[in-house]
């Protein structure tokens, strides 16, 4: 629980492992904000981004996948944030008119939404980023250059940024699942977004995100599953990232809160082969592992921990009202 008394929460869906809810385009938006209407949430991005739409609200906390292992840690506090100050690195193999695109992108969410996008930088080489999809189905890829990204991160920081937004330049995913569009399988580029943010986290401290740009940056006109829909009706994802960074919390470690405050945390009932799941048992917190939400990895409690800490639930509105009578 928080100094203020309210529940804290951690509302997590891993990226890029088929999730069958939060897998998709902002699909986990609806759980995630019932679920912060009765505690404070730390949810991943994967959870929230929807293109030009984003879940995102004040009673969530935007914070990346190794920023959130570092928390269950224990190696970091978190601290709210309000209004931070953005920069946004490029990469240098964008094209003028994508990155036109995306320029215009920053201009209408600064307009509409007050989001302080202060600087943007251009890399000084092409990232050069790969994306497949592996033989267990998951979404992962590689980062050919990111010293090229770090040299970006080191220019915007020296200008007093907060967080940092990454859009890099990628192939056209659609011939790597075209069940995608359909509402199937597993979103090509969420493994190695993952891994862009990382990098960046991970050598600064700061919270950061990841768009990806495309050169075709055309509207489909097919109809698309309405899990997948908002990525088929924008040129750019690059809203949802710039919102959710705008009050993505500090990285601390003096004060703010930590895995300490942490009431519970909310998982696909079969992808618990992860630092949070590890170590909320060791420390005691409860686990609730939604079955209405499978993904391709199948590590659930009977197979992995036999834990009386992880409370399997048939539904996500089965979980928020079991969090409501247990906490």
């Amino acid at each position: 629980m928080l100094d203020s008394g309210e529940k804290l929460g951690a509302f997590i869906v891993p990226t890029g492992v088929g999730a069958s809810v939060g897998g998709f385009a902002g699909d986990a938006s609806c759980y995630a904000r019932a679920f912060s209407k009765v505690a404070k949430l730390i949810v991943n991005p994967n959870v929230v981004n929807a293109g030009g739409f984003s879940g995102i609200n004040d009673n969530m906390f935007y914070t990346e996948g190794f920023i959130i292992d570092e928390f269950f840690k224990g190696n970091l506090s978190l601290s709210n944030s309000y209004n931070n100050k953005i920069g946004v690195i490029f990469d240098k193999a964008i094209p003028e008119d994508v990155l036109n695109v995306h320029l215009n992108t920053i201009g209408a969410v600064k307009t509409v939404y007050g989001v302080d996008v202060v600087a943007y930088d251009i890399t000084e080489e092409e990232v050069g980023v790969e994306f497949f999809i592996n033989e267990n189905g998951i979404s992962t890829g590689a980062v050919l250059t990111p010293e090229t990204l770090y040299n970006s991160a080191e220019k915007l920081l020296s200008q007093g940024v907060d967080a940092i937004a990454v859009v890099c330049l990628f192939n056209d995913p659609e011939d790597d699942n075209l069940d995608y569009a359909n509402g199937a399988g597993v979103d090509p580029v969420g493994g190695v977004e993952g891994i862009i943010s990382h990098c960046i986290s991970k050598k600064f401290n700061v919270p950061c995100a990841h768009s990806p740009a495309f050169v075709d940056y055309s509207i489909h006109s097919d109809l698309v599953n309405p899990k997948s829909a908002s990525e088929y009706i924008t040129p750019t994802f690059l809203p949802c990232v710039l919102l959710g960074l705008s009050n993505a919390p500090k990285i601390v470690s003096e004060y703010g809160f930590s895995i300490d405050n942490l009431d519970f945390l909310v998982m696909p009932f079969n992808s618990l082969g992860s630092t949070p799941v590890f170590e909320a048992i060791k420390r005691n917190i409860l686990i609730y592992a939604v079955k209405e939400n499978c993904t391709l990895l199948n590590i659930d409690n009977e197979s992995l921990f036999k834990s009386d800490k992880i409370i399997e639930v048939a539904t996500y509105k089965e979980c928020l009202e079991l969090i409501q009578a247990i906490h």
